[in-house]
């Protein structure tokens, strides 16, 4: 909701960004826009261009290029031309300095050929300047705010652009900064007595297992993350990894709960990890199989029998870890279940969502599952023979679900069979699990103690360990919004998560009071950095639940 203060912030913000245009440039807005096309160039008035938009007639001026374009071409031109995008001067003023602007900048660089700082400055004075039209923003009123007499562009690499303008982001965008109230910046240790962020102070220990499970022929690799402070008293902690990689996804995250004492079995399921995409790439499968989405609970449920076995207390030696350190400390009938992307959907059906086949089936057939490779990899599982699985495991106390797929393997009612203390992350600019369709509208779904945490520009690889998104070097941005922030761009995400996963655990053990405040609206508010705004909510209010139908 917008508040007075709020609308007196935003003007003031668009008063210094006016300023500083007027500062450092005599110039008015853009007059001319300057079309290439390879060696080709043409320019035309702004006038014209909105012209053209009212009435779908191309201006004369840029006849060399018209007529070299094809029909579909003219089409798109004159549609990016159109083209509005749902966002307010107010969520744009709170987003032009974080990550998604770094996002949205250098997906119009290209476009715009003006490099440079001064570029960039001139880009979001565009940006500020347009949405603050009657219109609100769009690619005309951009280029007639953007503070220069001539604007050019590049032809090519604008259609492109326009042609993947995502809308839905941008909603996603002013959803995510509308589920919880702006609060005025604070130090975190100003305001509490601990820092869940920082590291215990025990070393951690890493145990690697192999568990071969005879029935189903599968071997299971698991590293057991521990120290010497480990006690009885808090619960184990297991992880899933997601589709197509490895135990190690969230290896930094287990070394963070080892060092305040807790022990972390990250496991590694073999029907949808690297190696079986490896395999993929030499033709051999596909890139997962149905069975796995009922394999993958039955993995941890084994796991878990194999640990409470190496729990029990002998005078025989354990030839499987020789490890006394671990007997009698392993809680495995009071754990704490974490999974990333398709760990997370693992996650949410050992919570006891139902798997709903039959209703999977009817989305999938009707071409539904097109927006997302998370949908398009749930549809698989409409092979599955049975109407409907239950694979809850009793063990899992609480869990928590990373960037989760959920919109179609648990239908509309699954996830209200969830019967655990829940927590859902997502990130909003994230691609391949888009946040309100896998993340948010299940969340509203689950009736037991939830909590839904949000980061705001962040992608889908952000919450990984950065060892494991070395691939992602170098890699071109795909319009729009397709290049991932990872790495050193991400460690104020996962400095976020080791503060909220940490204050999760603890809610099982005697110092769950002491951890809660790190579970609450205001605490994400003070953790939120420049490039990062993070939020947490147990409920969607009511006019939330409005803008998502």
């Amino acid at each position: 909701m917008l508040t007075i203060k709020n609308w007196k912030m935003g003007k003031a913000f668009i008063g210094a960004v006016c300023a500083i245009v007027a500062m450092n440039s005599t110039v008015k807005a853009a007059e001319t826009v300057v079309l290439r096309y390879g060696l080709l160039e043409e320019s035309a008035s702004v006038a014209d261009l909105k012209i053209a938009a009212e009435t779908g007639k191309l201006p004369e001026s840029l006849e060399t290029f018209t007529k070299r374009m094809t029909q579909e071409q003219r089409q798109a031109f004159l549609g990016g031309l159109r083209a509005k995008i749902p966002i307010s001067v107010i969520v744009l003023d709170r987003l032009i300095n974080t990550q998604i602007a770094d996002t949205v900048l250098s997906d119009l660089a290209p476009v715009i050929n003006r490099s440079g700082q001064g570029g960039v400055s001139a880009m979001k004075a565009g940006l500020i300047l347009g949405a603050r039209q009657p219109g609100g923003l769009s690619v005309l009123s951009f280029i007639s705010a953007y503070p220069s007499k001539r604007l050019e562009i590049n032809l090519p690499k604008m259609i492109n652009v326009v042609q993947n303008l995502n809308g839905s982001f941008f909603k996603t965008q002013q959803f995510m900064l509308a589920i919880s109230p702006q609060l005025s910046p604070r130090n975190i240790e100003a305001v509490y007595p601990i820092d869940p962020r920082q590291p215990g102070k025990a070393k951690v220990e890493i145990l690697s297992l192999k568990f071969t499970d005879a029935k189903r022929q599968r071997q299971i690799p698991v590293d057991i993350y521990y120290s010497a402070v480990v006690k009885a008293d808090k619960p184990l902690v297991v992880f899933s990894h997601g589709l197509g990689s490895n135990k190690k996804d969230l290896g930094y995250l287990a070394e963070h709960l080892a060092s305040h004492g807790y022990v972390v079995a990250a496991l590694e399921h073999p029907g949808s990890n690297e190696t079986n995409t490896n395999a993929i790439t030499k033709g051999k499968r596909r890139i997962v199989e149905p069975q796995e989405f009922l394999d993958r609970p039955k993995d941890v449920s084994f796991v878990l029998d194999e640990l409470a076995k190496m729990n029990q207390i002998s005078n025989k030696t354990n030839n499987q870890t020789n490890n006394s350190e671990l007997q009698g400390k392993l809680a495995t009938n009071n754990v704490m279940f974490v999974g990333y992307s398709f760990g997370g959907a693992t996650a949410l059906t050992l919570a006891g969502g139902e798997l709903q086949i039959e209703s999977l089936k009817a989305n999938c057939q009707q071409n539904l599952a097109e927006v997302s490779l998370g949908e398009g990899v749930q549809c698989i599982a409409q092979e599955l023979p049975e109407k409907s699985y239950q694979l809850r495991d009793i063990r899992i106390k609480q869990a928590i679900a990373f960037n989760p797929t959920s919109s179609l393997m648990f239908g509309e009612t699954g996830l209200t069979k969830v019967e655990i203390p829940t927590l859902i992350f997502t990130s909003s600019a994230d691609k391949t699990t888009p946040a309100l369709t896998e993340q948010v509208i299940g969340f509203a779904k689950i009736t037991s103690p939830k909590w839904l945490v949000a980061a705001i520009g962040a992608t889908h690889l952000s919450v990984k360990d950065p060892s494991t998104t070395l691939d992602q070097a170098g890699k071109t941005n795909t319009p729009l919004f397709g290049k991932e922030i990872v790495g050193d761009d991400a460690k104020d995400v996962r400095q976020f998560v080791k503060g909220i996963t940490l204050a999760m655990a603890a809610q099982q053990t005697p110092q769950a009071a002491e951890y809660q405040p790190f579970l609450t609206s205001d605490y994400a508010q003070i953790a939120s950095t420049k490039l990062f705004p993070f939020r947490t909510v147990r409920q969607l209010p009511p006019n939330i639940l409005e803008m998502i139908k």
